[in-house]
């Protein structure tokens, strides 16, 4: 008897590149990985931030009819002001943040939030004739420019109450992942003794 493995899953087309009206739906925490930085290891906090391009459709399962296309990035969970996610944060809402406001942002603020998303294509590193699409940058609505009623669901995860639906739903690469990281390590263990890192109270009347 044998059991053989395939890969007959359809290659992803990307979206293609350009300027689109987008709404935030996703938030995804990922938590503590390691990554090289400039030849040295860092243990960085990362979360995975996703859009919606409502007026941007395609069927991608017969079932559910036409669907928006959803493209997501991940950030470092840093609002120091070098981060990319500040500088994207800062673009987003048409200014930066005081440093007030950078010492803590709830992020979840950005859930139901439009903007306005530039969608570039870029080469793999390990195959040049793969390509995919990345976030160039993201910005504020131009005045007078709707944006369509949302139509995915809201989805967050976030280890404060993980719910496993949703982490199920995900990706295998992105919950590999999380299931690498010690917060998912010790969510594990809930009876094991760790140390209390506490972060800043948030400021609840932060514009964004």
């Amino acid at each position: 008897m044998s059991i053989i493995a395939t890969n007959n899953s359809t290659p992803r087309e990307p979206i293609p590149a350009g300027n689109y009206v987008a709404r935030c739906i996703e938030m995804i925490q990922i938590g503590t990985v390691m990554e090289l930085i400039n030849g040295e290891q860092k243990m960085l906090n990362k979360v995975r931030i996703g859009w919606e391009l409502p007026t941007e459709k395609k069927v991608f399962k017969e079932e559910l009819g036409e669907q928006p296309y959803v493209i997501s990035e991940e950030y470092t969970l840093s609002m120091n002001e070098k981060a990319n996610l500040r500088k994207m944060l800062a673009s987003w809402r048409g200014k930066d943040f005081s440093e007030d406001e950078a010492k803590a942002f709830d992020i979840t603020k950005l859930l139901g939030v439009s903007c306005m998303l530039n969608v570039i294509h870029k080469a793999s590193k390990k195959d040049a004739t793969k390509i995919y699409e990345k976030i160039g940058s993201v910005s504020t609505m131009p005045k007078g420019l709707e944006v369509p009623a949302q139509i995915n669901p809201t989805k967050v995860l976030s280890y404060d109450s993980f719910d496993n639906q949703i982490f199920e739903s995900l990706p295998d690469f992105i919950k590999d992942k999380i299931k690498g990281t010690p917060e998912y390590a010790a969510m594990q263990q809930p009876n094991a003794i760790h140390t209390n890192n506490q972060q800043p109270e948030a400021i609840d009347d932060l514009p964004f």
